[in-house]
């Protein structure tokens, strides 16, 4: 049953796209603006496809790919305006980058250096290399050969870190060697960017190529002084005003306005955003920036997804089956190769080694952002055209909806790998369990209380905390309270405590209690739904000075509400 509501669910957008779309006409005239339509129906089958994938299993991004195949023109035809959706979707590459950058910080890309340069220059150099001589030897231009070289090079940063947080393998081998090289090809995005149009001859040669490094240098090197000089201080002041519409404002501005100004230097959109989101990192409140940005990232990214099955042609697909089917299994296996031997060079097991491979065996999204410049510029997958450009559209839509068998593929191989001793061990370098996150400092923790929330009320209850040893974190909006919190050598998490993701950064699926102690009673209120909703066994302590309040917090989901400050202290001690 489940399962027909599900590809009922799935189906509905279509359905009513198309009765819009029969009243449309009549109503062009006096109706909504023509861009109205258009986005209605991207929210609709957005929304419903990351409902129905979640009911049968599926990546959501896998779920827009199929959705836009099945919305696109060579379907059903119901979303017609290719430029609303590219631009939505180039948003969406941005923020994706944006979130990425927060993430991966200047400190952490540092503690994993190795496994960036080494392991991720292997597999791009190995990629490119190979399909390169391949290419050569069947009589395609070097141009076209090694633009195809670097389209396969990349893999799907979006899909493969979804699948490894499903299945909670971030933290192992196979998830450190995978996102080490997930990183280098984010990086090495840039470099390919400003060779694409030397290969097509319109790059000015080697000295084109030095400029054009020199100057992504000189605009890398102002981001890295940004970041340790300006940016945490101007974040500082804007999170000092406790508004989150200001701190989303400004937090946005500082994605745009850094991603326009690298455009306008020659440099992509994409790593201007992916250099916004490295400032935001270097400042404490990357993770509430994160936390803040990560809805409309979530929106626009859809967009992206569905952009890209947009381009699929069916009737293509179906005329060169055998050779969309080759070309899907050349690309896996050439890859899959590539990833492990570069896995394997680091010191890695044979079995880590395979399962990273597999992993990473997709083609990535930026592979379209980069072969859409490079066919506007006349190039074209193995030199083939429009032959070349649908076959390798075809084949990585199949790969990046494959993904999940390919990783269950290699997760198996790697079982089977364990299964005998290994020769030697991996190398220090190599990690072989989770290191705690910096921007998440009270995720290793279990067995504790969070505390939301760091007025007077708090102080107190934390001082009993402490003087009784009991594990806790404190929750807060407020620099100026972290900066309290911090003195007294109190874990401390700053960023809106009513998001689902930074209550989960806090560790509260294995917390022993939440105490909420904010002194809005909406705030406490919406805290409240959002833990009860993450966690529906744990116990949720409210206070609130006004009496009426109670019932409504214990409506939506509170253990206990106390008036009596003390009574919340002796309360929480006694769990």
């Amino acid at each position: 049953m489940d399962m027909r509501v599900s590809w009922f669910l799935l189906l509905l957008p279509f359905v009513l796209t198309s009765a819009l779309a029969a009243t449309s006409a009549a109503s062009h005239a006096s109706g909504p603006p023509a861009f109205m339509g258009q986005l209605t129906l991207l929210l609709l089958v957005a929304g419903a496809t990351a409902f129905a994938s979640f009911r049968l299993g599926l990546v959501p991004i896998i779920g827009f790919l199929f959705a836009g195949v099945l919305a696109g023109p060579s379907a059903l035809g119901i979303i017609d305006d290719p430029a609303l959706i590219g631009a939505a979707s180039e948003i969406g590459v941005m923020l994706l980058l944006f979130t990425i950058g927060i993430e991966f910080s200047l400190d952490k890309l540092a503690r994993i250096f190795r496994l960036i340069f080494v392991g991720g220059g292997l597999q791009v150099l190995l990629t490119v290399a190979a399909v390169t001589g391949v290419l050569l030897a069947f009589g395609v231009s070097l141009p076209n050969a090694v633009f195809t070289g670097f389209l396969l090079s990349l893999s799907s940063t979006a899909i493969v870190t979804k699948i490894l947080e499903s299945r909670g393998g971030v933290g192992s081998p196979t998830g450190q060697a995978s996102l080490g090289i997930l990183i280098f090809q984010d990086l090495a995005v840039v470099v390919m960017v400003l060779l694409v149009p030397m290969l097509a001859g319109q790059g000015g040669g080697a000295g084109g190529l030095v400029v054009a490094l020199l100057k992504a240098g000189g605009i890398v090197a102002a981001v890295l002084l940004l970041a340790r000089r300006v940016v945490p201080k101007l974040l500082e002041v804007v999170a000092r005003t406790c508004s989150q519409e200001i701190f989303l404002l400004s937090t946005l501005s500082l994605c745009f306005a850094t991603a326009y100004l690298t455009s306008l230097a020659g440099v992509s959109l994409a790593l201007g955003a992916f250099l916004a989101g490295l400032l935001v990192s270097e400042s404490r409140f990357g993770q509430q920036a994160f936390g803040e940005i990560l809805p409309l990232q979530i929106l626009f990214s859809a967009a992206f997804f569905l952009s890209v099955g947009l381009q699929l042609d069916l009737g293509f697909l179906w005329t060169h089956l055998p050779l969309v089917l080759g070309a899907v299994a050349v690309f896996a296996v050439l890859k899959a190769l590539a990833a492990a031997l570069s896995v394997r060079l680091l010191g890695f097991p044979l079995a880590t080694a395979a399962a990273t491979g597999w992993l990473l065996a997709q083609v990535g999204e930026f592979s379209f952002v980069l072969e859409s410049s490079g066919r506007a510029l006349g190039l074209s997958p193995a030199g083939l055209g429009e032959t070349g450009t649908q076959t390798f559209i075809a084949a990585t839509v199949l790969l990046m909806a494959l993904t999940p068998v390919m990783a269950t593929l290699g997760e198996r191989l790697g079982a089977l790998g364990r299964a005998r001793p290994a020769p030697t061990a991996a190398p220090a370098e190599a990690p072989t369990r989770a290191e705690p996150n910096p921007e998440a400092p009270l995720a290793h923790l279990s067995g504790h209380v969070l505390v939301a929330g760091f007025g007077d009320h708090a102080r107190r209850l934390v001082k009993g905390l402490a003087a009784q040893q009991v594990p806790f974190g404190v929750l807060t909006l407020s620099p100026d309270g972290a900066a309290q919190v911090t003195a007294h050598g109190y874990p401390v998490l700053i960023g809106d405590y009513a998001r689902a993701g930074l209550l989960g950064d806090a560790g509260l699926a294995s917390a022993r209690a939440l105490v909420v102690l904010d002194d809005v009673p909406e705030m406490t209120a919406r805290v409240i739904g959002v833990a009860r909703t993450l966690n529906p066994e744990l116990t949720i302590v409210a206070h609130t000075d006004e009496p009426g309040e109670i019932a409504t917090l214990r409506g939506v989901g509170a253990t206990h509400v106390l008036t009596s400050t003390d009574a919340v202290a002796r309360g929480v001690l006694g769990l």
